[in-house]
């Protein structure tokens, strides 16, 4: 019984690889809408503002997803290196976003266009910023070593919810720039099932179901990263420690 409490489940791998497919694929059709259809990327001139959607979708729908899946694919391996990976993969997703944000303000100031006036632009700057605060209050209460076991416990729900909602949040912000940058370029040529549109129709399409594939695995109780039992005894030990007491059962 023990055994199979701590091992995979039978299908997490699959859905695992096809959520990898999914990302993989959208990050590919995003590349190639944009070396299709907006003359590809590059730090100056119009193409700079080609560095954004690509930034972003690898950063804070690829990454990202990834980054919330790591305590589904580690079941076993040392709850720290586990912590580690997942602070590592958002922060390295957390700097490409940024990278997607200062080409963006960049290119409008050069420009001389105006900023901060769409749905989308208030969206991302709002989802960015919920993802900045996210890292580092995890960061300070499961990295950082001072933080009480009791505090940690308490702080995990809030923290794994809000990781799903900013999660969702992006995908749906990326949705909307994605029809902004249509209607901006088509205009009413969009109605007429122009290629770009097309092709910026399976992109939406694709974005959505890499999130509906990684938002079910982490939905799945059953597929819960199991507590090994060195990390139970971690996790008493420390709460006699610091609190005087054990850990009530989970």
């Amino acid at each position: 019984m023990e055994h199979s409490a701590a091992s995979a489940p039978a299908t997490l791998p699959y859905y695992v690889a096809f959520s990898q497919l999914l990302g993989l694929t959208v990050v590919a059709v995003t590349g190639a809408w944009l070396g299709l259809y907006r003359g590809g990327i590059a730090w100056e001139g119009s193409l700079q503002f080609n560095v954004h959607p690509l930034c972003m979708v690898i950063g804070m729908i690829f990454l990202q997803g990834d980054a919330l899946l790591v305590y589904r694919v580690f079941r076993k391996e040392a709850k720290r290196t586990t912590k580690a990976l997942h602070g590592l993969l958002h922060a390295v997703a957390f700097i490409i976003a940024l990278v997607g944000l200062v080409a963006v303000f960049d290119y409008h100031k050069k420009k001389g266009y105006a900023d901060l006036y769409s749905l989308h632009s208030w969206c991302g700057i709002l989802v960015f910023a919920l993802y900045f605060v996210q890292w580092l209050v995890g960061f300070g209460f499961f990295l950082f070593p001072g933080a009480s076991f009791s505090l940690r416990g308490r702080f995990r729900p809030q923290h794994i919810f809000l990781g799903a909602t900013i999660f969702l949040l992006s995908v749906g912000t990326a949705l909307l720039g994605l029809k902004e940058a249509l209607l901006f370029k088509l205009g009413t040529k969009y109605s007429t099932f122009e290629p770009e549109g097309v092709l910026a129709n399976v992109l939406g399409l694709l974005l959505i179901c890499f999130g509906v594939v990684v938002l079910y695995i982490l939905a799945q109780a059953d597929w819960k990263r199991p507590s090994q039992a060195e990390e139970q005894a971690l996790s008493m030990d420390f709460k006699t420690l610091t609190e005087g007491d054990s850990p009530s059962p989970q």
